[in-house]
C-alpha cells in the first residue's frame, strides 16, 4: 500500500502542476474559456482520482478482515463527470466542452505516463 501511495502523490503533483499553468493560461491569453474547461475537468479529474484511492484503500482494508465491499464509487465519479460537463453546456460562452472533457481524462493520462516513467526508470536500474 506504501507504493501506492507514493504514486498518488506523485500523481497529485503532476496534475497541480498542470492546472498551475492552466490557470497561467487562463489568466494570459485570450482563450479563457478553453483554459476554464481545462481547469474544471482536471479539477474534477483529480477529484475522481482521489476518492479512487480513497475506495481502494477501503477496499484493502475490507479485504484484510475478509468482508465484502460493495462498489469502488463509480456512481459517484460518474456524478462528478456529469456535472462538469452540464455546467460546460449551460455555461458554453465561459466553459468550453471539448476542454472539459480532456480535463477529465487528464488523470488517466497521468497514470499512464507515470507508469511508463516508472517502468523505465526500474529497467535502468
Amino acid at each position: 500500500m506504501l507504493q501506492f501511495k507514493t504514486m498518488f502523490t506523485r500523481e497529485r503533483k503532476y496534475i497541480v502542476y498542470l492546472l498551475a499553468i492552466y490557470v497561467l493560461g487562463w489568466g494570459f491569453t485570450s482563450y479563457q474559456p478553453i483554459f476554464l474547461g481545462l481547469i474544471l475537468g482536471t479539477t474534477l479529474s483529480l477529484f475522481n482520482l482521489w476518492l479512487l484511492v480513497r475506495k481502494i484503500d477501503q477496499f484493502g482494508e475490507v479485504m484484510e478482515k475478509g468482508g465484502k465491499m460493495r462498489s469502488l464509487g463509480l456512481m459517484s465519479r460518474m456524478a462528478a463527470a456529469i456535472f462538469a460537463v452540464l455546467l460546460a453546456v449551460e455555461y458554453p460562452e465561459y466553459i468550453h466542452l471539448i476542454s472539459v472533457v480532456i480535463g477529465l481524462m487528464t488523470s488517466y493520462l497521468v497514470i499512464m505516463i507515470d507508469s511508463f516513467i516508472q517502468l523505465f526508470q526500474s529497467q535502468k536500474k
